[in-house]
Protein backbone atom coordinates (compact mmCIF):
# COMPACT_ATOMS: atom_id res chain seq x y z
CA UNK A 1 0.00 0.00 0.00
CA UNK A 2 1.70 3.71 -1.23
CA UNK A 3 2.17 5.63 2.15
CA UNK A 4 -0.23 9.02 2.65
CA UNK A 5 0.94 12.02 1.10
CA UNK A 6 1.92 14.07 3.65
CA UNK A 7 -0.35 16.66 5.23
CA UNK A 8 0.31 19.89 4.10
CA UNK A 9 0.72 22.29 7.65
CA UNK A 10 -2.23 25.45 7.47
CA UNK A 11 -2.32 28.13 9.48
CA UNK A 12 -5.23 30.86 9.37
CA UNK A 13 -5.75 34.17 11.10
CA UNK A 14 -8.44 34.27 12.08
CA UNK A 15 -9.47 38.54 12.61
CA UNK A 16 -12.45 38.04 14.94
CA UNK A 17 -14.56 41.58 14.86
CA UNK A 18 -11.48 43.81 13.93
CA UNK A 19 -9.83 45.39 10.72
CA UNK A 20 -11.88 47.78 8.92
CA UNK A 21 -11.55 47.30 4.94
CA UNK A 22 -8.75 50.28 4.45
CA UNK A 23 -7.12 48.44 7.57
CA UNK A 24 -7.37 44.91 5.50
CA UNK A 25 -5.84 46.17 2.51
CA UNK A 26 -2.71 47.60 4.58
CA UNK A 27 -2.52 44.29 6.75
CA UNK A 28 -2.07 42.21 3.62
CA UNK A 29 0.05 44.59 2.39
CA UNK A 30 2.34 44.10 5.24
CA UNK A 31 1.75 40.10 5.13
CA UNK A 32 2.92 39.41 1.83
CA UNK A 33 6.24 40.81 1.45
CA UNK A 34 6.62 38.19 5.19
CA UNK A 35 5.82 35.35 3.93
CA UNK A 36 8.39 34.25 1.16
CA UNK A 37 10.43 30.62 1.88
CA UNK A 38 7.43 29.35 3.28
CA UNK A 39 5.85 27.75 0.57
CA UNK A 40 5.26 24.66 2.48
CA UNK A 41 2.45 26.28 4.61
CA UNK A 42 -0.85 27.16 3.15
CA UNK A 43 -1.89 30.46 5.00
CA UNK A 44 -5.17 31.78 5.21
CA UNK A 45 -7.35 34.80 6.76
CA UNK A 46 -10.52 34.80 8.33
CA UNK A 47 -11.89 38.73 7.97
CA UNK A 48 -15.13 40.23 9.22
CA UNK A 49 -17.95 40.03 6.39
CA UNK A 50 -17.34 43.84 5.31
CA UNK A 51 -13.93 43.16 4.24
CA UNK A 52 -13.97 39.83 2.37
CA UNK A 53 -15.04 41.35 -0.78
CA UNK A 54 -11.51 43.46 -0.65
CA UNK A 55 -9.22 40.91 0.80
CA UNK A 56 -10.52 38.35 -1.78
CA UNK A 57 -9.68 41.72 -3.93
CA UNK A 58 -5.90 41.70 -2.82
CA UNK A 59 -5.14 38.06 -2.91
CA UNK A 60 -6.31 37.38 -6.18
CA UNK A 61 -2.77 36.93 -7.32
CA UNK A 62 -2.01 34.84 -4.20
CA UNK A 63 -1.25 31.81 -2.68
CA UNK A 64 -3.12 33.17 0.63
CA UNK A 65 -6.94 31.74 1.09
CA UNK A 66 -9.47 33.92 2.55
CA UNK A 67 -12.22 32.22 4.82
CA UNK A 68 -15.79 33.65 6.50
CA UNK A 69 -16.15 33.22 9.92
CA UNK A 70 -19.71 31.69 9.68
CA UNK A 71 -22.56 31.16 7.52
CA UNK A 72 -25.59 30.18 7.41
CA UNK A 73 -27.06 26.48 6.11
CA UNK A 74 -29.82 27.50 4.07
CA UNK A 75 -28.83 29.17 0.25
CA UNK A 76 -31.35 31.72 0.91
CA UNK A 77 -34.34 32.93 3.66
CA UNK A 78 -35.93 34.73 6.14
CA UNK A 79 -32.27 34.54 8.28
CA UNK A 80 -31.66 38.70 8.79
CA UNK A 81 -28.11 38.85 9.49
CA UNK A 82 -27.02 35.52 8.49
CA UNK A 83 -24.45 35.08 5.08
CA UNK A 84 -25.26 31.81 3.00
CA UNK A 85 -22.70 29.62 1.08
CA UNK A 86 -23.80 31.03 -2.16
CA UNK A 87 -22.90 34.78 -1.15
CA UNK A 88 -19.61 33.35 -0.27
CA UNK A 89 -18.42 31.92 -3.69
CA UNK A 90 -19.74 34.89 -5.54
CA UNK A 91 -17.32 37.30 -3.72
CA UNK A 92 -14.82 34.24 -4.18
CA UNK A 93 -14.25 32.98 -0.76
CA UNK A 94 -12.13 29.67 -0.25
CA UNK A 95 -13.42 28.45 3.21
CA UNK A 96 -15.68 29.14 6.18
CA UNK A 97 -15.37 28.77 9.88
CA UNK A 98 -18.13 27.26 11.38
CA UNK A 99 -18.70 26.14 15.25
CA UNK A 100 -16.03 28.76 16.93
CA UNK A 101 -16.56 28.92 20.79
CA UNK A 102 -17.77 32.20 20.31
CA UNK A 103 -20.51 31.29 17.77
CA UNK A 104 -22.07 29.09 19.93
CA UNK A 105 -21.91 30.46 23.27
CA UNK A 106 -23.31 34.03 21.78
CA UNK A 107 -24.91 32.71 18.98
CA UNK A 108 -26.41 29.53 20.39
CA UNK A 109 -24.94 27.71 17.42
CA UNK A 110 -25.00 23.77 18.20
CA UNK A 111 -23.72 20.74 16.86
CA UNK A 112 -27.34 19.88 15.48
CA UNK A 113 -27.19 22.87 13.02
CA UNK A 114 -23.28 22.47 12.07
CA UNK A 115 -24.14 18.83 10.77
CA UNK A 116 -26.37 21.37 7.94
CA UNK A 117 -23.86 23.55 7.76
CA UNK A 118 -20.82 21.42 6.99
CA UNK A 119 -22.42 19.58 4.11
CA UNK A 120 -23.56 22.79 2.63
CA UNK A 121 -19.89 23.82 2.75
CA UNK A 122 -18.55 21.43 0.71
CA UNK A 123 -21.51 21.24 -1.63
CA UNK A 124 -20.48 24.79 -2.64
CA UNK A 125 -17.07 23.87 -2.89
CA UNK A 126 -16.24 25.72 0.46
CA UNK A 127 -13.54 24.52 2.74
CA UNK A 128 -14.81 24.33 6.42
CA UNK A 129 -13.01 24.20 9.26
CA UNK A 130 -15.05 23.09 12.06
CA UNK A 131 -13.81 24.45 15.38
CA UNK A 132 -14.05 21.87 18.71
CA UNK A 133 -13.38 22.11 22.25
CA UNK A 134 -14.05 21.56 25.94
CA UNK A 135 -14.85 23.96 28.46
CA UNK A 136 -12.35 24.28 31.31
CA UNK A 137 -14.87 22.45 33.61
CA UNK A 138 -15.26 19.99 31.21
CA UNK A 139 -11.37 18.95 31.01
CA UNK A 140 -11.21 19.55 35.50
CA UNK A 141 -14.03 16.87 35.48
CA UNK A 142 -12.25 14.59 32.97
CA UNK A 143 -14.70 15.03 30.28
CA UNK A 144 -12.68 16.04 27.69
CA UNK A 145 -12.88 13.26 25.14
CA UNK A 146 -16.92 12.45 26.19
CA UNK A 147 -17.10 16.71 24.76
CA UNK A 148 -15.13 15.78 21.48
CA UNK A 149 -16.73 12.89 20.59
CA UNK A 150 -19.69 14.16 20.89
CA UNK A 151 -19.12 17.30 18.84
CA UNK A 152 -17.04 15.72 16.00
CA UNK A 153 -18.96 12.48 15.43
CA UNK A 154 -22.61 14.86 15.17
CA UNK A 155 -20.70 17.44 13.44
CA UNK A 156 -19.60 14.91 10.46
CA UNK A 157 -22.72 12.82 10.44
CA UNK A 158 -23.89 13.83 7.44
CA UNK A 159 -20.71 14.38 5.69
CA UNK A 160 -19.84 11.36 3.45
CA UNK A 161 -16.53 9.41 3.69
CA UNK A 162 -15.09 10.19 0.76
CA UNK A 163 -15.47 14.18 1.79
CA UNK A 164 -14.12 13.87 5.24
CA UNK A 165 -10.32 14.62 4.38
CA UNK A 166 -12.06 18.00 2.65
CA UNK A 167 -13.08 19.31 6.29
CA UNK A 168 -10.74 21.08 8.44
CA UNK A 169 -11.02 20.22 12.47
CA UNK A 170 -9.86 22.84 14.53
CA UNK A 171 -9.13 21.94 18.53
CA UNK A 172 -9.81 24.72 20.21
CA UNK A 173 -9.97 24.43 24.17
CA UNK A 174 -12.29 27.32 25.11
CA UNK A 175 -10.52 27.45 28.26
CA UNK A 176 -7.45 28.64 26.16
CA UNK A 177 -9.33 31.38 23.51
CA UNK A 178 -8.30 34.86 24.69
CA UNK A 179 -7.01 33.96 28.01
CA UNK A 180 -3.52 33.98 27.16
CA UNK A 181 -2.94 30.74 28.92
CA UNK A 182 -2.32 28.21 26.48
CA UNK A 183 -2.66 24.44 26.24
CA UNK A 184 0.53 22.05 26.61
CA UNK A 185 1.85 20.43 23.78
CA UNK A 186 1.35 17.49 25.72
CA UNK A 187 -2.53 18.48 26.16
CA UNK A 188 -2.66 19.59 22.30
CA UNK A 189 -0.96 16.62 20.85
CA UNK A 190 -3.29 14.60 23.02
CA UNK A 191 -6.70 16.01 22.25
CA UNK A 192 -5.61 16.09 18.54
CA UNK A 193 -4.86 12.52 18.24
CA UNK A 194 -7.66 11.53 20.10
CA UNK A 195 -10.22 13.63 17.51
CA UNK A 196 -8.12 11.81 13.98
CA UNK A 197 -8.93 8.91 15.96
CA UNK A 198 -12.86 9.83 15.63
CA UNK A 199 -11.93 10.62 12.09
CA UNK A 200 -10.66 6.79 11.75
CA UNK A 201 -13.65 5.35 13.28
CA UNK A 202 -15.49 6.33 10.09
CA UNK A 203 -12.57 5.98 7.76
CA UNK A 204 -8.90 5.51 8.14
CA UNK A 205 -7.87 6.33 4.72
CA UNK A 206 -9.70 10.09 5.52
CA UNK A 207 -7.79 9.63 9.06
CA UNK A 208 -4.44 10.19 7.63
CA UNK A 209 -5.32 12.90 5.14
CA UNK A 210 -8.06 15.37 7.35
CA UNK A 211 -5.84 18.44 8.77
CA UNK A 212 -6.20 18.73 12.45
CA UNK A 213 -5.71 22.37 14.21
CA UNK A 214 -4.50 23.61 17.28
CA UNK A 215 -6.38 26.87 18.40
CA UNK A 216 -5.78 28.91 21.75
CA UNK A 217 -3.41 31.38 22.48
CA UNK A 218 -1.13 30.82 19.92
CA UNK A 219 1.60 32.88 19.62
CA UNK A 220 4.68 33.45 17.36
CA UNK A 221 6.80 32.72 20.38
CA UNK A 222 5.49 29.03 21.59
CA UNK A 223 3.46 28.06 18.31
CA UNK A 224 7.28 25.92 17.63
CA UNK A 225 6.03 23.44 20.39
CA UNK A 226 2.40 23.63 20.00
CA UNK A 227 2.46 22.47 16.53
CA UNK A 228 5.28 20.08 17.20
CA UNK A 229 3.47 16.80 18.05
CA UNK A 230 3.20 14.50 14.79
CA UNK A 231 -0.88 14.80 14.28
CA UNK A 232 -0.69 18.72 15.05
CA UNK A 233 -1.21 19.89 11.49
CA UNK A 234 -0.86 23.79 12.18
CA UNK A 235 -2.55 26.40 13.95
CA UNK A 236 -6.30 28.65 13.79
CA UNK A 237 -5.09 32.00 15.16
CA UNK A 238 -6.73 34.53 16.84
CA UNK A 239 -5.57 37.48 18.55
CA UNK A 240 -1.90 37.16 17.59
CA UNK A 241 -3.33 37.14 14.17
CA UNK A 242 -3.93 40.58 14.26
CA UNK A 243 -0.32 41.75 13.66
CA UNK A 244 0.46 40.63 10.84
CA UNK A 245 4.50 39.77 11.63
CA UNK A 246 3.56 37.89 14.55
CA UNK A 247 1.39 35.81 12.02
CA UNK A 248 4.46 35.49 9.72
CA UNK A 249 6.25 34.38 12.77
CA UNK A 250 3.81 31.13 13.35
CA UNK A 251 3.65 30.41 9.86
CA UNK A 252 7.75 30.11 9.83
CA UNK A 253 7.15 27.79 13.04
CA UNK A 254 5.40 25.13 11.02
CA UNK A 255 7.04 25.34 8.02
CA UNK A 256 10.23 24.70 10.38
CA UNK A 257 8.86 22.04 11.39
CA UNK A 258 7.57 20.37 7.99
CA UNK A 259 10.73 20.63 6.86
Amino acid sequence: MPEAAPRRPLVVGNWKMHMTVAEARSYIAELGPLLPGHEAVEVGICPPFTALAACVEELRDSEIAVYAQTMHEGESGGHTGEISAPMLTELGVDGVVLGHSERRRDNAETDRALSEKLPAALEAKLRPILCVGETEAERDDGDTERRLRHQVQEALESVADESLPDVVIAYEPIWAIGSGRSATAEQVQEAIGFIRALVGDRSAPAAERVRVLYGGSVKGENAAELLAGPDVDGALVGGASLEAPELAAIVAAAARISA
